[in-house]
């Protein structure tokens, strides 16, 4: 079974599904089953939110205050769990809660989901990953094609209106060309970026 709650670099992870609609050519999921104290991040199926909840109930928490929803799959692709954990650990622990994602939950659901994620939780991570549309769907290679990358930006940029910590990502696995090109990007829409190291683990 696998791990739904995790610590990893010192912080608290919900690894609440492995769906994910895109195929990134640097990402971690192609390099191990486990990450951090978790022993498998492989789910034989997605946990039900009464899973998730339990297993969140489980976990001892002392000394933190902040979880990030992140784990081995895009957390928009099990939106109705996503936004119970967030309500239970408001209502029980009072936690910061950060979601990690591609910004493409948009085009997964259908539907325009920005407002009711924002609503339940407290900052948001998306992963920019390249400047342009080309660039982008040549290195996520994303199910949706080459509109991904505008739903993408779309859904950043809506995501301002609801939270004041809205940031954006992009893996150092990309040349120094593109991760100034996603610097200037990223300034256009004051929306802040995070360079992260490329990391196998």
């Amino acid at each position: 079974m696998a791990d739904i709650v995790y610590v990893y670099e010192n912080k608290v992870y919900l690894n609440l599904t492995n769906e994910c609609p895109c195929r990134c050519r640097f990402c971690i999921r192609k390099n191990g089953d486990s990450l951090g104290s978790a022993d498998m991040m492989w789910h034989e199926k997605t946990p039900t939110l009464d899973e998730a909840i339990a297993a969140i109930d489980k976990f001892d928490f002392k000394n933190r205050n902040e979880i990030i929803i992140c784990g081995y799959g895009e957390p928009t692709c099990a939106l109705e769990v996503l936004k119970g954990v967030c309500r239970h650990i408001k209502e029980k622990f009072g936690f910061y809660i950060r979601l990690n994602t591609n910004g493409l939950g948009n085009l997964i659901n259908q539907k325009n989901i920005v407002k009711e994620v924002c609503e339940n939780i407290d900052s948001i991570s998306i992963s920019l990953n390249a400047p342009t549309a080309e660039k982008y769907n040549d290195l996520v290679r994303p199910e949706f094609g080459i509109i991904s990358f505008s739903a993408m930006i779309s859904f950043a940029e809506e995501c301002c209106k609801y939270l004041d910590d809205v940031k954006f990502s992009v893996v150092d696995v990309i040349s120094q060309e593109d991760i100034q090109e996603c610097k200037v990007l990223a300034a256009s829409m004051n929306i802040p970026l995070r360079v992260r190291e490329y990391t196998a683990e």
